[in-house]
């Protein structure tokens, strides 16, 4: 790869990222919410393998600076370099096949928070099965676990609550692979019906399919897509790219219900040839 100058570079990042928050002033929103799907730090991605990407991941963070953070195929070390590089903020969460399982190989459905912002009331997680509170149980035509990590959280300026769910639904093509994700979206639904339809709800996640599949329908039965329902986006549409920096499809979504979406935004900063992941984050800010 031809290295161009640093401050070249530089500049090229600052550009790049200044349409995250342009012309913000920072508070201006009630909550800002991010997901990521980070990109798993044992591949083997040549030159956007974790160790070239990581840093750009965390200037990418602290520049969104989300209230609250969403990731999907985050090892262990991964979250530990991210708190370490994110002051402020922490994370929690359990790996899909449990923590005692190849903790360093397991991914989690990793929760990052401001804690200057948010108060962590309650968390916990469940596995998209037949046994949901059994860790590392593999449901009904998954190949492995797939799981959510959730919270219950209050903000410390206003005092309001919401519920906050992530999750990474399964990837393969077919018809038989949207059912399997049909039945984790009527899963996570039944849970949500469990919870008080008075307090606000945000579900964020890689979903691994489009918003003209059955399984968007089923959840914005109950919830909104805020690509849809915002009232300014920035970005491109779609979130996949493959490293390469043209997305293919819109598979990493914010829904949500019980609040206003102010906007939504995709989030495409890179160095050249390096991006923080093979997904661009989204961003929504929500005003309650």
């Amino acid at each position: 790869m031809t290295l161009l100058p640093r401050v070249f570079l530089i500049c090229g990042l600052a550009l790049a990222s200044a349409t995250v928050r342009a012309g913000e002033p920072p508070g201006a929103h009630d909550l800002r919410v991010m997901t990521f799907n980070v990109r798993y730090g044992e591949a083997d991605d040549g030159i956007n393998a974790w160790p070239h990407r990581r840093d750009l991941m965390v200037r990418v963070i602290r520049q969104a600076h989300p209230d609250i953070m969403g990731t999907q195929e985050l090892l262990s070390p991964q979250g530990e370099y991210l708190e370490q590089h994110l002051p402020g903020y922490t994370w929690f969460g359990m790996g899909r096949n449990g923590n005692e399982i190849n903790r360093n190989g397991n991914e989690h459905m990793g929760v990052f928070y401001d804690t200057a912002r948010l108060k962590l009331l309650d968390s916990g997680n469940f596995w998209l099965s037949q046994t949901p509170d059994k860790p590392g149980s593999i449901g009904a035509g998954l190949l492995m676990p797939r799981m959510v990590t959730w919270a219950k959280f209050e903000d410390r300026r206003s005092g309001r609550q919401f519920y906050y769910y992530n999750t990474h639904f399964p990837y393969r093509d077919g018809k038989e692979a949207e059912a399997t994700r049909e039945r984790c979206a009527e899963q996570i639904r039944q849970r949500m019906a469990q919870l008080p339809a008075s307090v606000p709800f945000i579900l964020t996640g890689d979903f691994n399919t489009t918003p003209d599949s059955r399984t968007h329908a089923s959840l914005t039965q109950t919830l909104h897509d805020t690509r849809t329902s915002a009232a300014r986006h920035e970005g491109p549409e779609g979130t996949f790219h493959d490293f390469t920096g043209q997305a293919t499809r819109r598979i990493d979504w914010i829904l949500y219900r019980g609040l206003k979406a102010d906007d939504v935004r995709t989030i495409t900063t890179h160095d050249g040839k390096i991006y923080p992941s093979d997904h661009f984050p989204v961003v929504a800010n929500f005003s309650w």
